[in-house]
């Protein structure tokens, strides 16, 4: 064939277009696993951290097993659904279905015989999603540690959301009120206590400029923890009632 012709050089790009596609499909199939393997190990980094346990990727799994103790599936009312992995649901998913036909993941930690419970968060901040985890003490009230993280929250503003001390501003919180109302936690520009020293006030102080993001991490703290009351108000109202 004349490699000088415009079929040949129509078939020489069709070759080239195959190979480079059948590479790529092989490659991604391949990652496939351990990217998922990736994955799950983050989300076990993720629940530990909330809980103050602290693991590289490679022991996470070891130690989510030493301390996550159950990985319930609730429904609506409260109750749990034995028939389907806690781990396994995507909140991006469920938050697309009816609230009545949604299950809620709550893991309930065990650290040196005290116990916590996780929530897992999603909700939107100024660009896109933004997720996380919240771990409530034993009295089902108190902040014991959060996880916040994102798609595209802006640089330097939005995305401080993932950094240590606005997640530290958490510890310590209160989820509901003295009359065992769910209030949630106030991400406030105009919050009168920007060290956080009180923490009966149901407020953390925001991060300057990112309030639409601020904003987010408030409703969806609210929005995912209200899910969870008929599971909660077992023991956190009436301790909510006596904390102060």
């Amino acid at each position: 064939m004349n490699r000088d012709s415009n079929a040949y050089t129509f078939l020489f790009a069709t070759v080239m277009v195959l190979i480079v596609a059948s590479a790529l499909a092989f490659t991604a199939t391949s990652l496939k696993d351990l990217q998922a393997s990736n994955a799950r190990k983050e989300k076990m980094q993720n629940i530990l951290a909330t809980i103050g346990i602290k693991t590289d990727r490679e022991m996470a799994e070891t130690l989510y097993n030493k301390f996550i103790v159950e990985e319930l599936s609730l429904v609506t009312g409260g109750s749990v659904d034995s028939d389907t992995d806690a781990f396994e649901l995507e909140l991006n998913k469920e938050l697309k279905k009816p609230v009545s036909e949604q299950r809620f993941p709550l893991y309930v930690a065990n650290v040196e015989g005290v116990k916590s419970y996780v929530v897992p968060l999603r909700g939107a901040g100024l660009w896109n999603a933004i997720w996380g985890y919240i771990a409530l003490e034993e009295d089902k009230n108190t902040i014991k540690g959060a996880v916040f993280d994102h798609v595209g929250e802006t640089a330097g503003l939005g995305a401080e959301i993932t950094q240590q001390w606005f997640q530290n501003r958490f510890v310590g919180e209160k989820i509901f009120d003295t009359k065992g109302k769910l209030v949630g936690i106030n991400v406030s520009k105009t919050n009168n206590d920007p060290k956080d020293l009180d923490k009966d006030d149901h407020e953390v102080d925001a991060i300057s400029g990112a309030t639409i993001t601020g904003d987010g991490v408030t409703e969806m703290i609210t929005e995912r923890l209200q899910h969870y009351i008929p599971y909660l108000n077992t023991t956190a109202i009436t301790l909510a009632l006596n904390y102060n």
